[in-house]
């Protein structure tokens, strides 16, 4: 009775009650165990009820409290005994949404709950063999489990089990919860690119049918319960944003009638109004308008936007529609994207941050990304339709908007006024600058001025707002601020969104103006670009900033924080390959550098053809003779040129190069011959493909089979414990690496100073490094590619013992004592 009380109590949501709340923790906590199963399931509820209702101040206390009381032990105790003890069935549906809940609210317990098999193995057997309650808190608890980055991948890794239960949840035949439920668990195991490919290897088709299946559940689902399809609906449209990523799901999209569905639950009746009237370019635009002010499934634009401009960033050059019907519904969505795109510039200053930012800036950002698909069909249309859509107020909204962006951009308060209205603006002013007509009023209107005074003040105001802060339809998903082990790498488009699209607008207007519309601020232009390649890391603005300083004869990426290999260039310190040239004259330059940056200018002896890398740099399977370096030189004939061969030579160890137009035409022609294809990409002033990486000064494929050949030291670990040791390359057996003086010297002043000083190793064949073996591969991976590999972190981390841990730890603080 007391019990049911406090359910009672908890569920009514007091204020007086929260006060409260904690105390009940532990009560409850010791009742779950109990011999009378109505009292331990009303426990597991109260209990249940009592975590769902904390506050996100309360929650670090509470933790320690429910670690104190052993809860979560005494749970999974509970649900392993199930299936050999008789209890009812409300008894199990109670702990494991407890046991959900707790996993919730704190997801570096997940891993630990995990390693249970056993419990793994009840709950598997639970959703194969229980009825439908009990199904979806099963799945339910499995989305939970995957919030953990290492359970997520460790379930994917076991392959298609996990999958073939997923998919066959989502399937139509399923109950709306239980679809749902199969769609959640979806979401969170394909949370970020490398788990997306993973999936879309195994079940690339019947996922993208499932999805597609979820997304057409409104037009099958008549006589359903509204909620419950909205609900469903919303689900397969969130787990439909994998198109953000590239890969072969693409095609499946497309080919299961992705266009329709999108048209489907944008215009009500789009079918029956093209059956009754002659579809014009002018009755296309009208029956479009018409759909859109009735506002049918308004909540679900932004999604159908999104989706749609991530399948044009990611379609084939040459994609066409496949049939008559098909190329009308993808004309159709590209209409009703460019009316949208049009009612958010009417809009203006009304836009607010709310669900009608979404609604402008996804479209607005769809019209962008198609206009710069790499579909020559996909740009060409919505160019040519952008252009009739526009034809009446063209002028005088990019008037209005060239005003707008004027006064916010030298407003005091820059940054921190209404920035999604902002970045509206901004993607529109670029979709201008992509159309001919309206490109000379977008200069004359001081365009190029606005943007380079919006990047000065972005650098400036260390104010930075990411497109996840406003665009709630992409980002506005709990799992993003529950997720535990899960390491997020940077968006291509940064976190500042207004600096990302001002240099897109800037990049955009610098293709299509000429040396007089930006002569008069060429130097604070050029000042302002580079303050981005010196301070940014995000690829999509890195590459911007680049494609703007192409146009003043700079291709790369210039930083004043990393000069690269250059000196080394100038110096011909450790070269050994002569390149020469038909006129008798010669360079001096480095192997491994052009084994890593240009391998087309090395000789093709100078590679084993049968080498592969493993974990740890060691090699297993390289040849014990690899190929030796018979050739010392290389002589190029009187068809290379040699000017541009060594501007090409300046690229590869400075990360860029100065070059006339005369120069950049045969530069390119080289670069385009030596499969150098970012700076083809740059000399050809295109702007990069979403996505584009930027080139990479990583070395470390220098310390596999790659650079062996080249290595002329070793560096010797200190042997601090027996153990076995065998090298693919030499006889050596003691914990070794075989490295480059080269780029040790040019990444490590201490060593530079070693080698340079005349004492014994400068001379050596190897060097005694007073570190460990572990700590001896992040050192020199940190020389390599500047980067030191993470530490253990998050449930990882929580589940080892201080034993573990120390070990973990002791190669990192080996590493900073001998820095």
């Amino acid at each position: 009775m007391a019990v049911n009380v406090v359910v009672k109590l908890v569920s009514s949501n007091s204020s007086m009650m929260q006060l409260y709340l904690t105390d009940l923790i532990n009560p409850l906590s010791s009742l779950l165990c109990s011999n009378n199963l109505e009292v331990a399931t009303s426990c597991a509820t109260a209990l249940n009820m009592v975590l769902s209702n904390l506050s996100v101040k309360r929650e670090k206390q509470v933790w320690e409290i429910v670690k104190e009381a052993k809860t979560l032990i005494q749970i999974i105790r509970i649900i392993r005994e199930f299936p050999g003890v008789t209890q009812p069935i409300e008894n199990f549906q109670e702990m494991v949404s407890l046991l959900y809940t707790i996993l919730w609210q704190w997801p570096p317990s997940c891993y630990f709950v995990w390693k249970d098999t056993i419990l793994i193995k009840v709950l598997e057997d639970s959703r194969i063999k229980s009825h439908l309650s009990t199904k979806v808190a099963v799945l339910k608890l499995c989305s939970a489990l995957a919030l953990c980055n290492k359970v997520a991948k460790e379930l994917l890794g076991n392959g298609e089990t996990i999958l073939t239960m997923m998919v066959s949840c989502m399937d139509v035949s399923e109950p709306l919860a239980v679809r749902i439920e199969g769609f959640r668990l979806a979401q969170h195991l394909v949370a970020d690119e490398q788990r997306c490919i993973k999936m879309t290897s195994l079940c690339s088709g019947p996922l993208i049918k499932a999805i597609i299946g979820g997304m057409r559940v409104w037009r099958l689902g008549s006589g359903k319960g509204v909620n419950d399809l909205v609900s469903l609906l919303d689900e397969a449209c969130r787990l439909a944003l994998i198109t953000r990523w590239p890969g072969e799901h693409h095609n499946h999209f497309w080919e299961q009638g992705i266009d329709k569905v999108l048209l489907d639950l944008l215009l009500e009746n789009f079918d029956k109004q093209a059956s009754e009237h002659t579809l014009t370019p002018q009755a296309r635009i009208s029956i479009a308008q018409q759909g859109l002010d009735t506002n049918f499934l308004i909540a679900l634009r932004p999604y159908i936007w999104e989706i749609f401009g991530w399948l044009a960033v990611h379609c084939r050059k040459d994609f066409r529609p496949s049939t008559d019907r098909t190329e009308l519904y993808i004309y159709m969505l590209i209409t009703c994207a460019c009316l949208s795109f049009v009612e958010a510039i009417c809009k203006g200053c009304q836009i607010s941050e709310n669900d009608d930012t979404s609604r402008s800036e996804s479209s607005s950002r769809a019209v962008l990304v198609m206009m710069h698909s790499s579909s020559t069909y996909i740009a060409s249309k919505v160019r040519l339709i952008l252009s009739g859509v526009l034809e009446i107020k063209g002028n005088e909204c990019l008037k209005r908007l060239l005003y707008l962006l004027d006064y916010g951009s030298s407003a005091n308060n820059f940054g921190s006024a209404n920035i999604p209205k902002t970045v509206v603006e901004l993607v529109c002013l670029i979709c201008y600058s992509g159309l001919p007509e309206y490109q000379k009023n977008v200069t004359r209107g001081d365009g190029i001025r606005t943007l380079v005074t919006s990047i000065r003040r972005c650098l400036s105001n260390g104010v930075c707002t990411s497109r996840r802060s406003f665009a709630l339809h992409f980002y506005h998903n709990v799992f993003y601020e529950r997720t535990c082990c899960w390491m997020t790498a940077e968006e291509w488009e940064g976190k500042d969104a207004l600096l990302f699209y001002s240099l897109w607008g800037l990049a955009e207007l610098a293709q299509h103006s000429s040396d007089t519309d930006h002569s008069r601020i060429k130097s604070n232009l050029i000042k302002t670009v580079q303050e981005v390649l010196d301070n940014v890391s995000a690829p999509g603005p890195r590459w911007l900033a680049a494609n703007i300083l192409s146009y003043f004869g700079v291709y790369g990426f210039p930083n004043k924080h990393d000069k690269g290999f250059g000196r080394a260039l100038e110096d011909k310190e450790h070269t050994d390959l002569q390149l020469l040239f038909a006129n008798g004259e010669s360079v001096s330059v480095h192997k491994i550098i052009l084994a890593v940056q240009c391998p087309s200018l090395l000789p093709p002896e100078q590679f084993p053809r049968s080498a592969k890398t493993t974990d740890n740099f060691l090699v297993k399977d390289v040849p014990r003779k690899c190929c030796p370096m018979l050739r010392k030189e290389v002589r190029f004939s009187a068809r290379v040129d040699q000017q541009a061969l060594l501007k090409l030579l300046d690229y590869v160890y400075f990360g860029y190069v100065e070059a006339g137009e005369d120069l950049a035409r045969k530069l390119k022609t080289l670069a385009k011959s030596c499969n150098m294809q970012p700076l083809y990409l740059m000399l050809c002033r295109k702007i990069p493909q979403w996505g584009t990486p930027i080139p990479s000064s990583d070395f470390t494929d220098a310390l596999g089979p790659l650079g062996f050949q080249f290595a002329d030291i070793i560096l010797e670990a200190e042997e601090t414990e027996k153990m076995p040791w065998a090298c693919s390359f030499c006889s050596l057996l003691l914990p070794h690496m075989h490295a480059h003086k080269f780029i040790l010297q040019s990444r490590c002043k201490y060593l530079q100073a070693l080698f340079l000083s005349g004492m014994q190793e400068s001379h050596s064949q190897s060097i005694k490094v007073p570190v460990s073996w572990e700590a001896l591969i992040k050192l020199v991976r940190l020389i390599y590619s500047r980067k030191l590999p993470d530490p253990p972190f998050g449930c990882l981390w929580d589940n080892m013992d201080t034993k573990e841990r120390l070990y973990e730890l002791k190669p990192y603080v080996e590493v900073y004592w001998l820095a």
